[in-house]
């Protein structure tokens, strides 16, 4: 996987993250700076965690599979990027305020936008991410989610709940492209 791959990935995963930090934008008055440095940065470390936690169990199960982890690896990134395209289209409107200034509200949606990130671990595994790139890789998905997250509460309030679902879809289309990209190469479909 190359780095600009890995920073789509990094993106996608974070469209969640972008839409919950929107929505409480949206709805919150001015949040002091301590706090917003825990919300970012506790969304970024969580990411990060959980992508470092399913690399970890993907390698471990790498060996006994190695000969169709491709499709795996396809199957997983297909499967979170029509779940996120699916919930974009939802007609559900999240017009309750999610207060991430409350410490168990913000570890809450932060495991929750994270669970996709562990399935993106074991997929950059299955690809053959050595333990030497891992750590870049994983703290490129914590910059990114950080980056995320304070662009969405900063412009929440400008820019409104329809750009999240939008978001959410484009996250899922990246993670399927991501994912035929994974096959074709490991196909041989492009060569």
């Amino acid at each position: 996987m190359t780095f600009a791959e890995l920073i789509l990935l990094a993106v996608s995963l974070c469209f969640d993250t972008f839409a919950v930090c929107i929505s409480s934008g949206i709805c919150l008055p001015q949040i002091p700076r301590l706090n917003f440095a825990k919300i970012v940065f506790t969304f970024g470390f969580i990411q990060a965690l959980f992508t470092l936690a399913g690399w970890i169990a993907g390698r471990s199960f790498l060996q006994l599979i190695s000969s169709f982890d491709h499709w795996i690896a396809f199957l997983l990134l297909l499967y979170l990027g029509v779940k996120m395209i699916r919930e974009s289209l939802s007609s559900k409107d999240s017009d309750v305020c999610i207060d991430l200034r409350n410490t168990r509200v913000l570890l809450g949606s932060a495991v929750a936008t994270s669970i996709d990130a562990v399935a993106a671990g074991v997929t950059l595994a299955f690809v053959g991410i050595s333990q030497a790139k891992i750590f870049g890789g994983v703290i490129t998905i914590g910059i990114i989610t950080i980056l995320s997250a304070t662009i969405g509460i900063k412009w929440g309030r400008r820019i409104g709940n329809k750009i999240g679902k939008r978001s959410e879809m484009a996250g899922g289309v990246i993670l399927i492209l991501l994912g035929l990209k994974i096959l074709a190469d490991h196909l041989d479909f492009l060569y």
